[in-house]
């Protein structure tokens, strides 16, 4: 038996939803017991000093690309575990959205392979919902369920054909499988680069209404009513969408909602002189719709807290605005980020880690995301406070486009443990 105390640690429950001194006990990877401060530590633990600093759930982070198959260059399973690990996120969640397209069993064991091999955390792999996102033919999705598939999603490719997408949706309904939707009409998007307004007409750039979220929002809120199937929405990041995800919550509907966190703590003037790091899909909303979402975060009418992390490499991002590769990394600036909102008071720390945690690991059926015994002792120590300046050049990612690159932040992870093991931070 090997067992760890966390002593002196300012413990962060998502569940209980409270922040309170106590020390921590972890035996055999497995959380045994949360204890009251000042409690003696077992004979023969190891004990780890937390010396006041918050010791939270291990971020699981839902809708990361990692770019093996295909574009390695960009982001491979270790790099990708390592700025993971350096962020406090234990578990991330893959997407299919690689060259070629996770559509298949066989793709599909071929990069939980790669995964085992070569990630300090754990990853649980998405698989296309329809053949090469094309939006035609929906994918084996008992098969993939059976390989290892953890959620089906197009990413933000969108299923335009609504007979294709109530037949998948009907199918995975059968086998209790989630689907991962993006809410963008396709139509009003299309060439679009920022969200429309007066900035959007200043720079000259092509942009896109609001209204095209709450548009694919309502038409897939009527399929669900049709189908019955678990659907969350990757990222809700405007005001006119959330009145139709409240009705669809409270009519009953199996939907949950996810925001970015740079949705959370960006807005459209961020782009400034055509900063292509700012280029995002969705694209950065204006400042009234940013501070809608946040509340509606800390309210619990938004589950999840994403980085939608995109690796992009830096030809793709050196070219004009219009031009350049949409995304940004977000797996080491997730939780550094999420501190602005803390500190300026508009949501808390337990509810932050409800966002960032708890939620991913109900929706997905996870064991993590609490500081409970018996669950998977997948760990983040990190001091809220810390100062720092971040440089893109020691990002722990292949590739460096990120939109905090000369931000100030606060927090810093101190220490991340994968099953009582510790894989970031000490000697």
């Amino acid at each position: 038996m090997t067992a760890t105390f966390f002593a002196n640690a300012r413990i962060i429950d998502p569940v209980a939803l409270s922040d309170a001194p106590g020390g921590l006990l972890v035996v055999d990877g497995l959380i045994h017991d949360v204890l009251p401060a000042g409690a003696t530590p077992p004979v023969g633990a190891t004990i780890i000093d937390c010396a006041g600093l918050c010791l939270a759930p291990g971020i699981i982070d839902i809708g990361v690309k990692v770019s093996e198959p295909g574009e390695r260059h960009k982001e491979s399973f270790r790099s990708a575990g390592r700025a993971a690990a350096a962020g406090g996120v234990t578990t991330i969640v893959t997407r299919p959205d690689t060259d070629p397209s996770i559509d298949t069993p066989e793709k599909l064991e071929f990069v939980a392979r790669r995964a085992q091999l070569d990630a300090p955390v754990h990853v649980l792999p998405m698989a296309a919902l329809t053949k090469e996102r094309a939006g035609q033919e929906m994918t084996e999705i008992g098969l993939l369920s059976d390989a290892g598939a953890v959620a089906f999603t197009d990413c933000d490719h969108v299923v335009t054909k609504t007979k294709v997408l109530a037949r998948a949706l009907s199918y995975a309904r059968a086998l209790d499988a989630l689907v991962i939707g993006h809410v963008q009409d396709p139509g009003l998007s299309e060439g679009a680069v920022v969200t429309s307004g007066k900035f959007a007409s200043l720079r000259g750039l092509p942009g896109v209404s609001p209204m095209a979220e709450r548009m694919a929002l309502d038409r897939d809120i009527s399929l669900l009513e049709m189908t019955g199937a678990r659907y969350h929405i990757d990222q809700i990041t405007t005001a006119r969408a959330l009145p139709a995800l409240e009705r669809a919550k409270r009519n009953g509907l199996r939907i949950t909602a996810g925001v970015s966190i740079h949705h959370l703590t960006l807005n459209d003037m961020d782009v400034a002189d055509y900063r292509t790091f700012f280029k995002l899909t969705p694209p950065l909303r204006a400042e009234d719709d940013r501070i809608a979402v946040v509340q509606a975060v800390a309210e619990g009418l938004i589950d999840v807290i994403c980085s939608m992390h995109t690796p992009q490499d830096e030809e793709s991002k050196r070219l004009p605005f219009e031009e350049a590769a949409s995304g940004a990394v977000g797996l080491e600036t997730l939780l550094p980020a999420a501190m602005r909102l803390y500190h300026a008071g508009q949501i808390d720390l337990p509810r932050l880690f409800r966002a960032l945690a708890l939620n991913p690991a109900r929706l997905l059926g996870l064991a993590a995301g609490r500081m409970l015994a018996g669950a998977p002792a997948d760990l983040v120590l990190f001091d809220p406070d810390a100062p720092f300046q971040l440089d893109r050049t020691t990002l722990q990612s292949k590739s460096k486009n990120t939109p905090f690159d000369g931000a100030r932040l606060q927090g810093r992870v101190i220490g991340t443990w994968v099953d009582g093991t510790r894989i970031w931070g000490g000697a």
